[in-house]
């Protein structure tokens, strides 16, 4: 089993939990109500504060902040938490806050995403996994990022927005609704701009799937048919296309109206 690793400059708190080869470097502070899987490295100048949990193998890098109090003026104080999965990059000044009471409590980030630096993360946002998040983008409380998805650098996503999966917004979008799968968005406010074509194609997605996904996006955006009357002409177009059938169930979940 692998040694734990503290740099003489750390401080950590008696009740902090860490696991197998975990590496805490200089001037970091662990507090007290923070687990830290195995395998995590922790580097310089980091604050992580409870209740906190890391899975395992995520890499921090320096003067981030983690599980620090949400900016929320209606929080006083309760128990609330920030729950991180597995293999995640958190780059330099990245600040990562947990929930509130309202929102649920919990603010949640999955596995495998790449998150650069200076990235703000609020309150009760939950994302999901293999996200890339570039240098500066921001998300305001409650926002939800599903999978596989880009925000390009400086982009701001409203709270309560929903981004599905396989979304990229190009440098300095500002989204302030709901942002359906498979798109690529640009502009403050932002509005759709083609289907995402190479981040389909480098998840996989073979010219049968993506002429599918383009035939929709045309429906949804270029048809000028109301959201309902889109929906109905997808759900008759393609019964039996999980691709499409993920697209609908985000159009029919969204709270904040669609980018269009």
């Amino acid at each position: 089993m692998s040694a734990i690793e503290i740099h003489p400059t750390a401080l950590v708190a008696e009740s902090a939990e860490l696991g197998a080869g975990v590496s805490i470097g200089p001037y970091s502070i662990i507090g007290s109500g923070v687990e830290v899987g195995a395998g995590c490295e922790i580097g310089a100048h980091v604050v992580i504060k409870g209740p906190t949990r890391l899975g395992q193998n995520n890499r921090i890098y320096a003067f981030a902040s983690i599980g620090e109090d949400p900016q929320d003026k209606k929080f006083g104080g309760e128990e609330t938490w920030l729950e991180i999965g597995n293999d995640n990059t958190i780059r330099e000044y990245c600040t990562l806050n947990r929930g509130t009471a309202d929102g649920g409590g919990v603010t949640r980030i999955g596995d495998g995403n790449w998150i650069m630096a200076y990235v703000h993360v609020a309150h009760d946002c939950r994302i999901g996994n293999r996200n890339t998040l570039a240098n500066g983008a921001s998300l305001a409380g409650h926002v939800t990022l599903h999978n596989n998805t880009v925000l390009g650098g400086f982009t701001l996503v409203h709270q309560f927005c929903a981004i599905g999966s396989y979304v990229m917004s190009a440098i300095g979008s500002g989204i302030v609704q709901d942002v359906p799968p498979y798109i690529m968005v640009a502009g403050n406010s932002a509005e759709a701009h083609g289907i995402n074509r190479e981040g389909l194609l480098r998840a996989g997605f073979d010219q049968e799937r993506l002429q599918r996904v383009k035939r929709a996006y045309r429906t949804l955006f270029r048809a000028k048919l109301s959201l309902k009357d889109a929906i109905r002409q997808l759900q008759a177009d393609y019964p039996d296309s999980a691709d499409i059938s993920a697209l609908v169930t985000f159009l029919q979940d969204s709270t904040r109206g669609i980018v269009r």
